[in-house]
């Protein structure tokens, strides 16, 4: 049986890093366990997003244009940019193996973030922060 996020793993997720704890567990409560197989399509690049995903088991690629762009581990997340902002996703993520994933639902996350303002702000600048470091690294 794999062990639920906990707020200290998801403080180690940029996107999250500025949380307190009590913002954590908030967090917390809203993702839910998610087994997927080995092959399964997570997320298809231009289509809508409605969740977050952490990986706890298995691996995962990440294509854009059918380009290999990275292969995702435990600790590893996607998906942040179409659950705040609602755009569609900008990868193609396919599971390697049999996968456990955290998931947090789009419609629950706006909601704690309608709720709790100071969460917005910081769960935005950690995304911005991110999409930085990713569109800085596809420029090399």
């Amino acid at each position: 049986m794999t062990k639920k996020n906990t707020p200290t793993t998801l403080s180690d997720i940029q996107v999250f890093s500025a949380l307190s704890k009590a913002e954590l567990r908030s967090m917390c409560r809203l993702m839910a366990a998610v087994n997927v197989k080995e092959g399964r399509l997570l997320t298809r690049e231009g289509e809508p997003g409605r969740e977050f995903m952490i990986i706890l088991e298995g691996q995962a690629t990440v294509r854009r244009k059918g380009k290999l762009l990275a292969t995702l581990s435990p600790g590893d997340f996607f998906g942040e940019l179409s659950i705040i902002a609602g755009v569609p996703r900008m990868a193609t993520v396919t599971a390697d193996t049999d996968m456990v994933l955290e998931a947090l639902n789009r419609r629950e996350f706006l909601t704690l973030l309608d709720e709790n303002p100071r969460i917005a702000r910081k769960v935005l600048v950690g995304a911005v922060k991110r999409l930085h470091h990713v569109d800085s690294g596809l420029a090399d």
